[in-house]
């Protein structure tokens, strides 16, 4: 399984000496609690903190920290891992994702089986380690992707997290029909093309495979250094919209003020403009060695040769 693994850049580690395990007990509907990730990693000799609630993450990773972590994981959703990521990229250390979230796109697309929660920790003990991309918008680290205009606006309702479909549909009748409600963005593609109050603007952390329609939502790379922009324009009366997708390492987004946004999912208001930026290879990553180290697209033969 190694020398499988060593294909995709991954490569043998000493387990780190004061691994921390952050553990988010509430995503995905107690998945964590549910499996026993908090006991499983005790018993391998992981530091584990449980999040509490009105308790910060951000702030608990600095405790840690300070008492000298040197590997650092968590158990939750992919808001909860681009906390403990970001701080992680800043200190050089690495860093372990446990699939406890709903959806785990970074998971999938990182290579650990979202399946298999307690063999995630084997990351800690006998892991193998790869450097991957991170991306940036105004300075705040994503692992999976921003999503501006529908979306931006759909991830702001009390009804999202429990019916995503049916509130992503309801917003997109409300900001495309008779009132023109959309949020005023602007931003440029790569042939010099304007785009002025687009319906969906996606900027991720390296390209999603759109001409893979057997890995759908999938990334077949994460160390490709490029962002990659997929906008959805209005549709004129009674035709789809149109869509543009491209791939740069910067882009910026303006507007003439705040801006809703999903950032891994998480709503969140951005003040414009948007400086989107991808941090080449800046993520030191482990995972379990039984575990794939690969994407679904990435699998795939003419996505394993980009």
């Amino acid at each position: 399984m190694r020398e499988e693994l060593s294909r995709y850049g991954w490569h043998p580690v000493d387990p780190p000496c004061r691994p921390v395990l952050f553990v988010n007990p509430l995503s995905g509907a107690g998945r964590a609690a549910r499996a026993e990730v908090a006991e499983r990693a005790s018993e391998r000799g992981i530091d584990v903190i449980v999040l509490r609630s009105r308790q910060s993450l951000a702030e608990l990773v600095r405790g840690a920290l300070a008492d000298g972590a040197d590997a650092l994981g968590v158990a939750g959703g992919d808001g909860s891992l681009a906390v403990v990521a970001a701080a992680a990229r800043d200190h050089g250390l690495p860093f372990v994702c446990v699939p406890a979230g709903t959806r785990n796109h970074f998971a999938i697309d990182v290579g650990v089986d979202r399946h298999d929660l307690v063999g995630a920790l084997d990351a800690f003990t006998d892991g193998v380690e790869r450097s991957i991309d991170v991306a940036e918008v105004n300075g705040r680290l994503f692992l999976n992707n921003v999503s501006l205009g529908i979306y931006g606006e759909a991830v702001r309702q009390p009804e999202y997290r429990d019916a995503k479909v049916r509130t992503l549909v309801d917003t997109a009748i409300a900001v495309l029909g008779p009132s023109e409600g959309l949020p005023e963005l602007n931003l440029v593609d790569d042939a010099g093309r304007e785009h002025r109050r687009p319906a969906v603007v996606l900027v991720s952390n390296n390209p999603y495979a759109l001409d893979q329609p057997l890995a759908p939502g999938t990334r077949p790379r994460l160390d490709t250094g490029e962002l990659g922009i997929l906008v959805l324009d209005p549709p004129p009366p009674s035709l789809d919209p149109r869509g543009t997708a491209w791939r740069v390492s910067r882009l910026e987004v303006n507007a003439p003020a705040p801006v809703h946004a999903g950032i891994d999912g998480e709503a969140v208001e951005l003040q414009p403009p948007l400086d989107f930026v991808i941090r080449a290879r800046a993520l030191r990553v482990r995972i379990s060695s039984r575990h794939p180290g690969v994407s679904p697209s990435g699998r795939l033969p003419r996505a394993t040769s980009q």
